[in-house]
């Protein structure tokens, strides 16, 4: 019920933390990867990593917002392994020049900077889904988990683009959804998983302090926010994604699974 071996899966944002972890997690259950990233050096390291452990996986050098890009993928992927059957769109983050501080005002936030990171948190899932989707279409079948946030549900502050694009790749999960159900193919599903708080490249040192390595303030009132009382680890992750793109889920599909140690269940008090 469980097993996604021999199946073929598509991850953007593969050269980052989480999704680099999702990627060689789902290699050691015996699927094919592809991982898609713009940093050369760190998908060669990632590809190596799986292929040394014994696994099957290809590095593609991609941008999620090119479109031509993502059909070279889809391309590169079939030619590799035959078929694709899961699109992980992991591709995301922020960008200082979007965010509120104290010498940054929202009213002086420049729009180019907030478009982007919009376009990359959204855009950058709707353009895969495009590019993979047409090929589950004619398949009759296939899976896309888009990578969520708990910021798309609670917007924290200062992250005004990160959170307001979250809550989009939200709706469009539920819409998309619907959408390849209705019109292609049942068997076709659309999900995504929305993590807590999880230290990642971009936000270490806005969580933890440089020098102590103790939780910044930030850290800790987020800390204390989480009924588990500590930040996530990419592993806390795999389980939800290993049910949710096999045969388990097969009934699933158009929700948002939070996997966020009860941050969103508690009120604070």
């Amino acid at each position: 019920m469980f097993s996604v071996k021999g199946k073929t899966a598509v991850v953007t944002g593969a050269t980052g933390v989480l999704c680099g972890a999702m990627a060689r997690f789902l290699a050691e259950a015996g699927a094919n990867v592809v991982l898609v990233g713009r940093r050369e050096e760190r998908g060669q390291a990632v590809e190596k990593q799986i292929r040394e452990a014994g696994g099957q996986a290809t590095f593609v050098r991609a941008d999620v917002l090119v479109r031509d890009d993502m059909e070279r993928v889809r391309d590169a992927a079939i030619a590799a392994y035959g078929r694709i059957d899961i699109l992980i769109n992991g591709a995301g983050g922020n960008r200082p020049g979007a965010t509120t501080n104290e010498e940054q005002r929202f009213f002086d936030l420049p729009a180019g900077e907030i478009e982007q990171v919009v376009n990359l948190n959204l855009m950058g899932a709707v353009l895969p889904s495009q590019v993979m989707g047409e090929v589950f279409a004619e398949q009759q079948q296939g899976c896309i988990i888009n990578i969520s946030s708990m910021v798309a549900q609670q917007p924290i502050t200062r992250v005004i683009g990160y959170s307001a694009a979250k809550a989009g790749l939200d709706n469009f999960t539920q819409w998309l959804a619907v959408h390849m159900a209705q019109e292609y193919s049942a068997a076709i599903r659309v999900n995504a998983i929305a993590p807590g708080f999880f230290i990642g490249e971009q936000n270490y040192y806005l969580l933890v302090d440089k020098e102590t390595g103790q939780p910044t303030q930030r850290g800790r009132t987020i800390i204390d926010h989480t009924p588990m009382g500590r930040y996530g680890e990419p592993e806390d992750l795999m389980g939800t994604l290993l049910w949710l793109v096999s045969d388990g889920a097969k009934f699933v599909t158009g929700t948002v699974v939070p996997v966020d140690g009860g941050f969103s269940a508690f009120g604070g008090v």
